[in-house]
């Protein structure tokens, strides 16, 4: 294989690994959100005897949440390397800036989500009755669903404006990149299904890229 040879697959393969890492990143934490969802009361304040019941399920979903944060460094990772000379170093850094805040807001709450189970599996009654529950639980929501939130919106709306720059996808994803993110860092309070936008749209980003790089394959043919 010559050098011209090497440089083209490098360039075609680089944006599958992005594609699946991304598609991976999306399957992990809808699953994770729904089988949470599916386990919790929707009150904060329900009763913390519902909780310990599914257990197991809330506990498979915060192990699941680790591979999804793996899966969308891996994802930011490689989208940045398929940028190479045309990357744009202001709106990267803020991509990996607010990237990496992200991942450590969802590894946050998932600590904090983990420990509660613990705790609450081995003495329910004393969380229950001093208020930890109910403070815990508020604890995972706001670090997820505020915090958490408003660093997935910043990501889009810097990878929005490279994807835009640069041609990676078609330009109707980054607008409605724009969007989602202006919706995203807007939204106030705790909307449970807004958490499955910023998955939702990097999934579709990730689907664009597949389907460029397969298209390019075929013509390399």
């Amino acid at each position: 294989m010559g050098e011209d040879d090497s440089t083209i697959h490098k360039g075609l393969r680089a944006p599958k690994a992005a594609a699946i890492a991304g598609m991976l990143f999306c399957v992990l934490l809808v699953t994770s959100q729904l089988l949470v969802w599916s386990s919790l009361p929707a009150n904060l304040g329900g009763p913390a005897l519902d909780v310990v019941s599914h257990s197991g399920t809330i506990s498979l979903a915060l192990n699941l949440l680790p591979f999804a944060g793996i899966a969308f460094l891996w994802f930011i990772a490689v989208v940045r390397n398929h940028m190479g000379a045309r990357e744009d170093r202001f709106f990267s850094t803020v991509l990996l800036g607010s990237g990496l805040l992200y991942v450590s807001m969802v590894f946050t709450s998932a600590a904090l989500a983990g420990g509660l189970i613990r705790v609450l599996i081995n003495t329910p009654e004393m969380l229950a009755q001093t208020g930890a529950y109910a403070l815990g639980r508020a604890q995972v929501y706001q670090s997820m669903n505020v915090y958490g939130i408003k660093m997935a919106s910043v990501f889009m709306f810097s990878t929005s404006t490279i994807l835009l720059r640069t041609g990676i996808v078609p330009r109707w994803i980054a607008f409605l990149g724009y969007a989602l993110a202006a919706m995203l860092l807007l939204s106030v309070g705790i909307i449970l299904w807004i958490t499955l936008v910023f998955p939702m749209w990097v999934l579709v980003v990730s689907v664009a890229i597949l389907l460029q790089n397969l298209s390019g394959c075929a013509s390399q043919k």
